[in-house]
């Protein structure tokens, strides 16, 4: 079900965000704004829940780590997939119960285990040997064992784009697939540890079942040998990853996935955790921007708006194709048109010869599918105060984070005294 469509009005046929105009939310909120679906989220998170059948649902934060979301999907049943101490505290301010944490990444820093360890969480996936050696000598000071799932390399390509694959040999993430056996094996035996699991994780926006087929059966088979050689392996994190459709691409089957994820777990007798992260939030948000003016330079025509590449990387950053939509659409055909927004780069594009409806200064346009990697890789690059984020559910509606003024944004800084002449 798409909770963003379009429906008559008294202001004429608009783009409504479940049911709320968004040029209502343009007027309350002001723009650049982040909408999010509450029902969206929840909807989303009830269909995979149903696919994967028994198995532990933690939501990638970094996706998107607003307090709301996190806790709207909390509240259907999701705990979370953390990869900092930042995300730590916004998990268990959001309120995710500890036993449904857990804490991935390639850099935890020691004071990051402290605070995960005082917390309580499910379990760190592990990715290296001086990450292990460290959360064991801080877990053993305490007295306590630190649960651990070993995440592995399995060297699958999961043909996504480059900068976000993260199961191939020369990615920095997880264990050298020949050398996890036998880190295993001296993990089991180190005060602090209480080593239970295999962690894997490919890449995002997957569209084919293969990948995680082949990464699946890897981890099966170093599962069986790991059991053959005496050690205890009852925990499985399958990662994350599925792909959602951005521009028109046929996403993942969640029914044939979920079967492979069942499948998987019961031929290796464990519990499983999954992270999905952009396949929740991505559908359920979009980002909404008013047009500032339209210019034409020769025979391109920029609609010039005001979002930028500090609200929404993904275009600059990957080339991310996202649809757009007028949210009051004037009736006749569409024209190809540049929408770019005013960051002082030539980057700084949001889509190139993009058919459009006629768009002129003071309309209002949406970027679907923004609900994940949007807001969270936000700046103020230019001095721009980030886009604010809002939230429907059904006819309410609310700001979840305020734009910054230029006074919050100017407070962060400090000028030394010896700039000042003061001292």
């Amino acid at each position: 079900m798409d909770y963003f469509s379009y429906r008559e009005s008294a202001g004429g046929r608009q783009l409504f965000a479940e049911d709320v105009a968004l040029s209502e939310l343009a007027e309350r909120f002001g723009t650049p704004c982040y909408v999010y679906s509450s029902a969206a989220l929840v909807g989303r998170f009830d269909a995979f829940s149903r696919a994967v059948g028994d198995a532990l649902l933690c939501y990638s934060v970094k996706a998107n780590d607003n307090l709301a979301v996190i806790r709207c999907l909390g509240g259907a049943g999701a705990g979370a997939d953390i990869v900092s101490g930042g995300e730590l505290r916004r998990a268990l301010a959001a309120g995710i119960a500890p036993a449904k944490i857990v804490f991935a990444g390639v850099g935890k820093t020691g004071d990051e285990m402290d605070d995960a360890l005082d917390a309580g969480i499910a379990r760190f996936n592990v990715e290296s040997e001086d990450e292990l050696q460290l959360l064991a000598s801080l877990a053993a000071a305490r007295g306590v064992r630190a649960p651990v799932a070993l995440r592995v390399n399995p060297d699958i390509d999961a043909k996504t784009h480059d900068k976000i694959s993260t199961g191939r040999a020369q990615d920095k993430f997880g264990i050298e697939f020949d050398r996890a056996g036998a880190l295993y094996a001296r993990g089991a035996g180190l005060d602090g540890i209480a080593m239970d699991g295999l962690a894997i994780h490919i890449g995002s926006q997957l569209t084919s079942l293969k990948p995680f087929a082949d990464a699946f059966g890897r981890l099966g088979e170093l599962c069986r040998n790991l059991r053959q050689n005496g050690q205890t392996v009852s925990q499985l994190d399958l990662g994350g990853g599925l792909g959602i459709s951005y521009a028109g691409e046929t996403p993942l089957d969640l029914h044939q996935y979920g079967a492979l994820v069942q499948r998987t777990g019961r031929e290796l007798e464990a519990a499983l955790t999954l992270e999905p992260g952009r396949w929740m939030a991505g559908p359920a948000g979009l980002l909404l921007a008013r047009v500032i003016r339209v210019k034409q330079n020769g025979n391109k025509q920029f609609v010039i708006v005001d979002m930028a590449m500090n609200d929404l990387l993904r275009p600059a950053l990957y080339g991310a194709w996202h649809d757009i939509q007028a949210v009051m659409p004037r009736p006749g055909g569409a024209a190809p048109v540049d929408i770019v927004g005013p960051v002082c780069e030539s980057g700084d594009v949001i889509a190139a010869e993009r058919g459009m409806p006629e768009l002129r200064a003071g309309d209002l346009i949406a970027v679907r599918d923004a609900g994940a990697y949007g807001a969270v890789m936000s700046s103020s690059y230019n001095s721009r105060p980030p886009a604010a984020e809002a939230m429907v559910h059904g006819t309410d509606a609310a700001l979840i984070r305020p734009r910054l003024d230029y006074d919050t944004l100017l407070a962060r800084d400090s000028v030394p005294d010896w700039l000042t002449g003061s001292h």
